[in-house]
């Protein structure tokens, strides 16, 4: 089949926030501050791929940090501030992930771990996930100055992977990195983990599921039918 390779977004998708809730809300005393910051961390990114900042997503990770604690009127220690930003490194998988990685490859799908984290920090959170033989191949946008979802990332990726877009599909949790990807031609499926609505305004996939098992069936199903 030509529609052969997955590529899978990894902070949220892949790999679970919810072991940074503790020292979050230890060092803020909110249990909501970690999804502000993250959300905060994303539109920071975006910001700089609309306007052409070159940075990483960890200098961003760590700004958004200090922007946030400035705004609740915290000081953040130096050590406190490298914990915070240390657990990023070292978040765990959802526990469907690894059983449908493992279902998409035996039934003939390359995997490819596609993040905005450059490619050290992404490949040290699969390989601390135990998930890095769980995929053929690791891509981050960093080479391309930008992020997700700048258009010219996914063509980036489809470069690198030497394949058009429409043979491509990616998965996230993310409805504006699913929007991105089917903008410029790539197929998407949408994994509901909050069951916050898709945007309305956004392109919407043709796979969507509540988690990565049946999002994985459905994209097997639906490229047999396909081809």
């Amino acid at each position: 089949m030509s529609r052969d390779t997955v590529l899978f977004d990894i902070n949220e998708t892949v790999l679970d926030l919810a072991s940074l809730k503790p020292a979050f809300e230890a060092a803020f005393q909110d249990s909501g501050v970690l999804v502000t910051w993250f959300a905060m961390l994303l539109q920071t990114s975006t910001v700089c791929a609309l306007t052409g900042v070159q940075t990483g997503f960890a200098n961003l990770a760590g700004i958004t940090l200090d922007a946030l604690a400035a705004r609740r009127g915290i000081v953040l220690s130096d050590d406190k501030r490298a914990d915070l930003l240390k657990g990023f490194g070292g978040l765990k998988p959802h526990p469907d992930i690894k059983p449908a990685l493992a279902r998409l490859r035996a039934a003939g799908y390359r995997t490819v771990a596609f993040s905005n984290s450059s490619l050290d920090l992404v490949t040290n959170q699969i390989t601390n996930a135990g998930l890095r033989d769980a995929f053929d191949d690791v891509v981050s946008v960093e080479k391309t100055g930008s992020f997700k979802p700048d258009p010219k990332v996914y063509r980036f990726v489809a470069d690198h992977l030497e394949r058009p877009l429409p043979d491509l599909r990616l998965v996230a949790t993310h409805d504006w990195d699913t929007h991105g990807a089917m903008s410029v031609g790539l197929q998407a499926a949408y994994i509901d983990r909050t069951g916050a609505p898709y945007h309305p305004l956004y392109r919407k996939p043709d796979v969507i599921g509540t988690d990565m098992t049946d999002v994985v069936e459905q994209i097997i199903r639906t490229d047999k039918a396909d081809g």
